[in-house]
């Protein structure tokens, strides 16, 4: 399964996406999102799951049914967009909160058994160099974090330009 995370409004997914394949699951902004209280709830109370109840709530989970993890996002600074980034801390539980070494720094180790390539694609008119850097460390970070492999990380002027 495949799971796309983005920040595009209906007639821009509409647009690069005209039919969602079966096996993909889509992360929109519905707007109903509210942002990780850092209660690590979701780790101790819940284990898995957001204590949050909204629409995202589960998004740890989706996480674990996926080999593919997709994000559309606005680049932000060389990061990503408000939405994105909430989304992305919602799904902390997909993490266990016990620590493991991985390339010599200490990291939470996986809850699920399921291995992740990460593509990301990051839109905006005049990205410069330097937030391409950083979003090229940010993306690798990240891959680091969730124990996943970087698939590809890609810049566009327009959203038409990204291919999922």
């Amino acid at each position: 399964m495949k799971l796309l995370i983005h920040d595009l409004n209906e007639e821009q997914l509409s647009k690069l996406i005209p039919v969602k394949p079966d096996d993909t699951t889509v992360i929109s902004d519905d707007g109903s999102i509210r942002h990780c209280l850092g209660c690590f709830g979701c780790w101790v109370k819940t284990p898995g799951t957001c204590v949050i109840h909204d629409n995202y709530a589960d998004t740890g989970e989706k996480i674990s049914k996926c080999e593919e993890v997709v994000i559309i996002s606005k680049c932000f600074y060389g990061g990503f967009s408000p939405f994105v980034k909430n989304v992305l801390d919602r799904g902390i539980s997909y993490m266990h909160p016990y620590f493991t070494i991985r390339n010599g720094e200490l990291h939470h180790r996986r809850r699920y058994g399921n291995h992740i390539d990460l593509s990301v694609w990051f839109y905006g008119d005049n990205i410069t160099e330097v937030e391409k850097e950083t979003a090229e460390r940010l993306i690798h970070a990240n891959a680091i974090n969730l124990d996943c492999s970087v698939k590809s990380v890609g810049f566009v002027r327009e959203i038409e330009q990204v291919t999922v």
